[in-house]
């Protein structure tokens, strides 16, 4: 009885958080090619937001690139931000970042942070993990920096995910400094797989070697914003932002370099040639290329029931284009996509499913907001 008392709260907390006011219920009616949906506003003075994770209540974590985590919870955003969040260098794209949960965070509270943290030298891609307690984090600790430190506030990447084993993969912008992404010496430009500590997985693909980073997975990655798990084969996929053209989708292979800047489809912003090659022997080739860029950000693979047309799809908000892509993959293959919510929302910068099979987003501006689509 007890256990079924449990159930029954948890169930009914769940509801009450995710049943917010649907300020944007009864507009328009919006189309896509597989589903009728319709654009759900549940909070609107959130400063740029970049990332969202649910708790298994239904309470929602959000982080605002200044350097604070909100918790939107009962259908409303809390007014005060969570503390304990360590100090962040919040300049041009650095900040606080993404926000990801230990698979087992129902018995260990256990979270994590990706963001940009100062020290001698400059700034770097930083991963904190802290327990999330009443209010606060405690026990906050770094357990990974993607070092060497640079000046400058561009490229951080960054995103974080857990494959099924309980690794955690983490993204790493080259801090706008090309060579660094093919520098197996650094961590700039980078997808790392660490354990849920930070240390090392003995079979990670360059352990042992001379010279070479052990946390590096795959290398040649420009400014990598979105990364996902494909829930059926476990396999990790990943966006990332090239200059004027060439962003990408790829499947990450272990020990894979994917090109950048050697090979790619864009060129400097000021119209100059980076690489005479779209493609090298001995690099991986992007699933999918977008040229003009879209500025891709944010990753979600879609395996849930209440929209059905879009199940197995793949969504990323496009920075670039003032709108939410749903790409439909043929296996590994891309196989199309459609543009969603074009010119409704600005900026979308996170994507996630929620655990009622629903598509929540968040915007990156001063005014920014978290939303849902619904089916209509």
């Amino acid at each position: 009885m007890r256990r079924r008392e449990i159930i029954l709260t948890a169930t009914a907390a769940l509801q009450a958080t995710l049943a917010a006011p649907s300020i944007a219920r009864g507009q328009e009616l919006l189309e896509s090619s597989k589903a009728n949906y319709r654009l759900v506003t549940l909070a609107r003075d959130l400063e740029q937001p970049w990332s969202i994770a649910f708790l298994p209540d239904g309470r929602i974590l959000v982080t605002e690139r200044p350097g604070r985590l909100r918790m939107f919870a009962n259908g409303r955003l809390e007014r005060a931000p969570l503390g304990g969040v360590p100090k962040v260098y919040a300049r041009s794209q650095g900040g606080l970042l993404d926000v990801c949960l230990h698979p087992n965070f129902a018995q260990n509270r256990t979270l994590y942070l990706s963001y940009s943290a100062e020290g001698s030298g400059g700034a770097v891609t930083t991963v904190a993990r802290a327990e999330l307690g009443d209010g606060a984090l405690r026990g906050v600790r770094t357990i990974f920096e993607a070092l060497p430190r640079a000046s400058g506030g561009l490229h951080f990447g960054s995103r974080i995910a857990f494959d099924r084993s309980g690794l955690m993969y983490v993204t790493t912008g080259e801090r706008y400094q090309r060579d660094r992404a093919q520098d197996l010496n650094d961590l700039g430009g980078k997808v790392v797989r660490l354990r849920d500590d930070g240390t090392v997985p003995a079979d990670n693909p360059f352990v042992g070697q001379p010279n070479v980073r052990p946390e590096i997975f795959t290398w040649g990655h420009r400014n990598p914003q979105g990364l996902a798990m494909h829930p059926e084969t476990g396999r990790m996929w990943e966006v990332e932002h090239g200059p004027r053209g060439g962003d990408e989708l790829n499947l990450l292979k272990a020990g894979a370099n994917y090109g950048w800047p050697r090979a790619t489809y864009g060129i400097d912003y000021s119209g100059a040639i980076i690489s005479p090659h779209k493609a090298l022997p001995g690099m991986e080739d992007p699933v999918r290329v977008w040229v003009p860029s879209i500025s891709p950000c944010g990753l979600c693979f879609y395996a849930a029931d209440r929209f059905p047309g879009w199940k197995g799809s793949l969504f990323t908000g496009a920075l670039s284009n003032d709108a939410l892509f749903r790409i439909e993959l043929d296996g590994e293959r891309y196989r199309g996509e459609e543009r969603l919510l074009v010119g409704r929302l600005p900026y979308i910068r996170d994507v996630r499913q929620g655990p009622d099979g629903l598509l929540y987003l968040v915007t990156h501006a001063d005014d920014g907001g978290l939303f849902r689509l619904e089916p209509a």
